[in-house]
């Protein structure tokens, strides 16, 4: 199990319909941070994906990533988009000479890249010339500036799960994370939430990153969450790493997630095979919508004949973003001021929205694992204004 901890440890910290005819910028005035474009013409949109890497992962997600762009590309009726793809090989040089080679090529906005630190080296060269970047990270530390993100953040995730736990009555929470950086940025996204939503923390506890640090933790963890009669355990373990061998553990020191109702930050649903663990039944998560997501995958395996890769959706959450601006017919279509309008816009998993801090808020659904099955408790709302938004 934890052979996959350091995987996903370096993921997360590299990380994180229907439209009509416009066109290419003459000049580059920043106007709310951004360039101005003229319209009736074709944009150019540069996509940078970690195509060229040693890792045949990064190469595979490279792929699925370009075909997702162009699938929405096909459903933008009308409004023309000139996509070209650059390589980054997953490393922040490549992605800053990548950036300077779509900038110097015309594009007007870049898509992508991947992790953290290529999209930190593109955002600092399209900065210097006045261009906005929408990364497909989920690391905050990055986003700001001319950087925005697209991937599901820790914050936005803890912050409905809260909500929702608040509103049936889960108001004493306890946590449980690792030491590593990003057991710590977990730590600090679902305490600023539970002080959001109005409930306190009742147990902070944590155990070292490996199979050995869970078991020597996991009793201490069991007592803390008894001892404070807490109403609601939230956990930052992914299903990769410790979640598994820690509710377990949990269990069988008698932390009964029927009474002390487990909340989890990641997705508790991949790989399937997670739902059919005695510790996790009954837990809580937060995913996309469910149906929009499901059409979504069923078109891409369709077009192209796999499934989408579980970030893939991105690619395509973005280019429907830059059509339904461009499609508006304004010079700024493609400013911060207009990629941060509070309406916001509609992707392939749902209602989302870019902040001006550079981070994004999305329309998420919280489920339940009852009997080894997904069930949706809480719908994802369709527009902002309505749960948890």
């Amino acid at each position: 199990m934890f052979a996959f901890l350091k995987r996903a440890r370096k993921s997360l910290i590299r990380l994180g319909f229907g439209l009509a005819a416009l066109g290419l910028a003459a000049c580059e005035p920043m106007t709310g941070g951004g360039p101005l474009i003229n319209t009736g013409g074709t944009v150019q949109v540069a996509l940078l994906v970690p195509a060229g890497s040693t890792q045949q992962s990064d190469n595979l997600l490279a792929k699925s990533l370009e075909n997702a762009a162009r699938l929405a590309i096909a459903d933008l009726n009308g409004v023309k988009i000139d996509l070209r793809v650059y390589p980054t090989a997953g490393n922040p040089q490549q992605a800053t000479q990548a950036a300077t080679q779509a900038i110097n090529d015309g594009a007007k906005i870049i898509l992508g890249p991947v992790y953290a630190q290529a999209a930190n080296a593109a955002g600092v060269v399209a900065a210097a010339r006045g261009i906005n970047v929408l990364a497909f990270s989920n690391n905050p530390s990055i986003a700001g500036g001319n950087v925005f993100i697209l991937g599901q953040t820790f914050s936005d995730t803890a912050s409905r799960l809260m909500q929702y736990a608040v509103s049936q009555g889960k108001t004493k929470i306890a946590v449980v994370h690792d030491t590593t950086t990003a057991g710590q940025m977990a730590d600090s996204a679902i305490t600023n939430a539970i002080a959001s939503a109005g409930a306190t923390k009742v147990a902070d506890d944590t155990y070292q990153y490996s199979q050995n640090g869970v078991v020597q933790a996991a009793p201490t963890i069991a007592n803390d969450i008894k001892n404070a009669n807490t109403d609601a355990v939230f956990l930052a373990a992914n299903t990769a790493g410790a979640l598994p061998l820690l509710t377990q553990l949990l269990s069988e020191n008698g932390v009964d997630s029927k009474t002390e109702q487990f909340i989890g930050l990641t997705r508790w649903d991949i790989p399937q095979s997670t739902l059919s663990l005695p510790g996790v039944q009954g837990a809580w998560f937060a995913l996309p919508d469910p149906s929009m997501s499901q059409q979504f995958a069923a078109r891409y395996a369709q077009a192209y004949g796999n499934p989408p890769l579980p970030i893939t959706g991105l690619a395509y959450d973005g280019i429907a973003a830059i059509g339904a601006l461009i499609k508006a017919g304004k010079s700024n279509a493609l400013t911060a001021q207009a990629l941060t309008q509070p309406s916001g816009f509609v992707g392939v998993n749902g209602i989302f929205r870019l902040l001006p801090n550079g981070t994004n808020q999305r329309g998420l659904a919280v489920a339940q694992i009852v009997n080894n099955q997904v069930q949706v408790i809480d719908p994802a709302p369709r527009s902002f204004g309505g749960a948890g938004l």
